[in-house]
């Protein structure tokens, strides 16, 4: 893939909130995970874990914990990612925080991509109640919940969402 490919790669990629039904192969999701595995992490501690929910009570439990999104409890596959904060403070101490929740943010990002790159869709869930999801999950104290990526065979819009111009996000040098 050259530069250009990529590019289209990642302007093809949406948010796609409407699913089949049918449920993802374990294959897929092995390969979604091994390719979060290769995101990169502070100090190489990969601070970051994944709960896979197939479920089909967990996912309308955590649907209602994402105030009610639908498409949390419709897509036949969830990935809920966390930032595991032991991992990172054992090694950085409290800065140990930040790099969590940037890794696990990294690794959900390459899930996504991962997806995107099986012909799968996703949808990115940021919005829900932790304290519930911790809860529906059995999460321990030093995991934080930090996205719910949907995924599955979904149903892309037609037309992709207008971007902002490149330039509005950029400043050289200054603010």
């Amino acid at each position: 893939m050259d530069f250009s490919d990529f590019l289209e790669f990642l302007s093809r990629r949406s948010s796609v909130r409407e699913y089949e039904e049918t449920p993802l192969a374990d294959p897929e999701i092995e390969y979604i995970i091994s390719c979060a595995s290769t995101a990169p992490s502070a100090g190489n501690l990969e601070a970051w874990d994944v709960v896979v929910v197939t479920d089909a009570d967990t996912r309308l439990a955590l649907a209602d914990a994402s105030f009610g999104q639908p498409h949390v409890g419709k897509a036949p596959a969830l990935f809920v990612v966390c930032a595991n904060y032991v991992r990172s403070m054992s090694q950085y101490g409290e800065r140990g925080i930040l790099y969590a929740v940037q890794d696990a943010t990294i690794a959900c990002t390459y899930m996504m991509l991962a997806a995107h790159a099986h012909d799968l869709s996703t949808c990115w869930t940021g919005a829900f109640d932790e304290d519930e999801v911790r809860e529906i999950l059995g999460l321990p104290p030093h995991i934080r919940p930090l996205a719910i990526l949907a995924a599955g065979h979904g149903h892309p819009q037609l037309r992709l969402a207008e971007r902002m111009n490149t330039g509005e996000h950029v400043h050289r040098d200054e603010w």
